[in-house]
């Protein structure tokens, strides 16, 4: 009896799985050239080659189709262990893909948590980001929400040693966006004991990080969205504003400007 109620569980929940499988699909139809798989990672033309069929579970139309533009779910050729938590498929074409509703719950989860930490002019949250894509979406962060936007090299000891100039000593949470290019100050907020908050792609690990967010983090639209929807989430958590309306920053603020090199030569 016991054993003919858990074949029926088992079944009941291979069925929801499949039919949320239908719910929300994208499919790559055909195999892309050159320049397709260079608007991929770019996003700036993220809707090349791909057709969504059905609408996001449980979430709000024009959300979804603000993260579906701005290619924020498109992953890379690689899977780790780490990321595979986070993934909803994998394409024909190869990519992987990134469960939105993990994406959105976990920006929200990391606003509140970013909320507590943020203090106008102080050096408490310290956003940092080595991808020239980046640098953009970290300053109008910080510009709008006073916190600590390094753009530049980060120097080594800047966490860890008072005695050098570049030292900052009320740091108690850093933002990335990378694990592989911002490693070394990963690295040392790791050594200070600083909690760590991360955008994730699917070739990303977890090591060093306490807070992941499931994201592309290469694409310059992905980028601008993400640190948008952050930073209107902490002004609602801190009471700054009483509805997303109120925002008065658009996602164009936040989006790096830079043109690619192979669109400047078309």
């Amino acid at each position: 009896m016991a054993r003919k109620k858990k074949k029926t569980e088992e079944s009941d929940t291979k069925k929801k799985n499949e039919d949320f499988s239908e719910d929300f699909d994208i499919d790559f139809e055909e195999d892309l050239d050159l320049e397709e798989e260079l608007n991929l990672l770019d996003t700036d033309d993220i809707e090349a080659g791909i057709e969504v069929k059905e609408e996001l579970i449980d979430k709000d139309e024009e959300r979804k189709q603000l993260y579906l533009s701005c290619g924020i779910h498109i992953g890379t050729k690689l899977l780790t262990g780490d990321a595979r938590r986070f993934i909803y498929r994998q394409t024909n074409y190869g990519l992987y893909v990134i469960d939105l509703t993990q994406t959105d719950e976990r920006l929200q989860i990391a606003a509140k948590f970013l909320s507590k930490y943020v203090e106008e002019g102080s050096d408490r949250v310290i956003v940092t980001s080595v991808r020239r894509y980046g640098k953009e979406p970290v300053k109008k962060f910080c510009q709008v929400l006073g916190c600590r936007a390094i753009t530049t090299r980060f120097i080594p000891g800047s966490l860890t040693n008072p005695i050098i100039d570049t030292y900052i000593k009320d740091a108690s949470v850093v933002v990335i966006i990378d694990p592989h290019a911002d490693k070394v100050i990963l690295r040392e907020a790791k050594l200070a004991r600083i909690p760590v908050v991360s955008l994730f792609d699917t070739d990303d690990t977890l090591t060093g990080i306490d807070l992941a967010i499931p994201a592309n983090n290469r694409g310059k639209k992905a980028l601008g969205l993400a640190f948008w929807l952050l930073a209107r989430q902490i002004m609602l958590e801190l009471g700054k504003i009483s509805s997303e309306d109120e925002f008065p920053h658009t996602l164009e603020d936040f989006t790096s400007k830079i043109v690619p090199v192979y669109r400047q030569e078309q």
